[in-house]
């Protein structure tokens, strides 16, 4: 039985939207949420040498305010796209951010390691604001102002990672680390707030019954497989509940592929994203997040390590995250730049593009990885390369799926992402752990051990290159666009435009 196709929202949602001021502010809104969810995902880390002395839990214990974020965001995120094609992205974007906002609330006023635990289960609801406000973007602008706001969007993720860390530390070092949170979640309260002034509802739905059981399937597979690849290190690779965790993985989500192929109303349409201008951005999106992740993971060790390790600055984590400013900057200048090369050269070439940026950032730091501006350079290089490869994933996945489908397409491309992420994690913690030397009585890893890193990395970035220059070209004809398939209910944005 064939899915119901799009419906347009109600004329009273549609009188209800934003004109004038509010309609200009729609893209400045959402980009400040994805930029805040970032912000979420990295003000903890500064925290995480302190917090089994001011919680009294064990650093294992400590570790999962990070892991529990991790593992909700991206069991949340395919979830909550799915729920925005349905229900509306406003609807499910306010909800998000909501959740994410409670969250702030209660760890701000606890010490309790469970509680704090539970409470960034909460915060990773945000990570699905990205797709959902790419969603979003795609319904109410006109072809030639909607790549550069996704660009923009895209390039938050990166804005808020590197204005978080340094923003956290200061808050850290001079105040009580429970007004770190007290501020994001004002910050979060007046993002909800934003989103419900500037923010129209959704002019294109799918209707049809949610798939519990698929989510419940996929949240279970997602769990196994994450869990096993962020502990795997601690708990030992060949380890009794690792092995146990990626078989459960792969027995559920195989299970969870059977019955989405089966259902009629899946949660995730498999056969789309088996069509290579769908399923080849999201093994790119892969590739890309592992590249792009080691970056910042091995940046901030580097620095920070001692001087007597031959190679280390022994920077604080407020210079650390200083040095990790530039490329912040540098991925917000880059936004408008990378969705001109879009629009000129395709979103392919410009995903290649940023592939090859990527590696050759990492190609500096195997050059010189001792003096710090080198390093700056050869981090910020990175991060315009991301800027490029995350511009032009979502505008590939605009391109090869229906406008009922957007959100929930992209929620899988951030998932992939998130996966990349995760993989990058093991195994920039694999290679260190096995190239370290003594010094002052503590093991350090080696400038070989992060040189390999870098090799590796750098590796991943030109594959993520090979697979996007795979990707099927041709005219870039959108569903429902331009009368190219039926169903696509405009925007009253676009058909304004269309009448100037």
């Amino acid at each position: 039985m064939a899915s119901p196709g799009p419906i347009p929202a109600s004329p009273t949602a549609a009188g209800r939207r934003p004109d004038g001021l509010r309609a200009r502010l729609t893209v400045p809104v959402l980009a400040y949420c994805g930029t805040l969810m970032a912000v979420m995902q990295t003000v903890v880390v500064p925290l995480l040498p302190d917090l089994p002395r001011l919680t009294g839990a064990s650093a294992g214990a400590v570790s999962w305010t990070v892991t529990a974020s991790l593992l909700s965001g991206a069991v949340l995120t395919p979830v909550l796209g799915r729920a925005g094609d349905m229900y509306g992205k406003r609807r499910v974007l306010l909800l998000s951010f909501a959740l994410m906002t409670t969250g702030s609330v209660i760890c701000a006023l606890t010490s309790e390691i469970g509680v704090l635990i539970a409470a960034r289960v909460l915060q990773g609801a945000a990570a699905a604001v990205v797709p959902l406000s790419i969603s979003v973007l795609r319904d109410e602008l006109p072809p030639q102002r909607r790549d550069s706001a996704v660009a923009l969007m895209s390039a938050t993720v990166g804005i808020g990672a590197a204005l978080g860390l340094p923003a956290a530390a200061v808050v850290v070092q001079y105040a009580d680390w429970h007004v770190m949170f007290w501020v994001t979640a004002a910050l979060g309260a007046t993002g909800v707030a934003l989103i419900g002034w500037a923010v129209p509802p959704s002019p294109v739905r799918r209707p049809g019954r949610f798939d519990v059981t698929g989510a419940l399937g996929l949240a279970a597979g997602l769990i196994c497989l994450l869990l096993a690849v962020s502990q795997g290190g601690q708990w030992g690779w060949g380890s009794a509940p690792v092995l146990s965790l990626f078989l459960g993985a792969v027995v559920v989500l195989g299970l969870w592929w059977r019955q989405q192929l089966r259902t009629p109303a899946p949660l995730v349409d498999l056969r789309l994203v088996s069509r290579p201008r769908v399923g080849l951005p999201h093994v790119a999106a892969l590739l890309t997040g592992f590249a792009f992740y080691a970056n910042t993971l091995v940046t901030a060790q580097l620095v920070q390590a001692p001087e007597a390790s031959g190679y280390g600055l022994g920077l604080s984590i407020v210079q650390t995250g200083l040095c990790l400013l530039p490329g912040g900057l540098s991925m917000l200048l880059l936004s408008p730049v990378a969705a001109r090369v879009s629009a000129s050269r395709g979103p392919r070439v410009t995903l290649a593009l940023g592939a090859a940026v990527i590696a050759a950032g990492y190609g500096v730091r195997i050059a010189d990885s001792r003096d710090l501006w080198m390093i700056m350079l050869g981090a910020t290089v990175v991060a315009m390369g991301t800027t490029l490869a995350y511009s032009a994933l979502p505008a590939l996945i605009l391109r090869a799926v229906p406008a009922d489908q957007t959100a929930s397409a992209n929620g899988v491309n951030v998932l992939m992402r998130t996966i990349g992420q995760a993989g990058s994690s093991a195994v920039v913690a694999a290679i260190l752990v096995h190239h370290t030397s003594p010094v002052g009585g503590l093991p350090v890893p080696t400038l070989h051990g992060y040189l390999l890193t870098f090799g590796a990395a750098g590796t991943v970035a030109l594959a993520a290159c090979a697979v996007a220059l795979t990707v099927p070209g041709g005219p870039d004809a959108e569903p429902g666009l331009a009368g190219a398939e039926p169903g696509r209910t405009r925007s009253v944005a676009d058909g304004a435009m269309e009448g100037t």
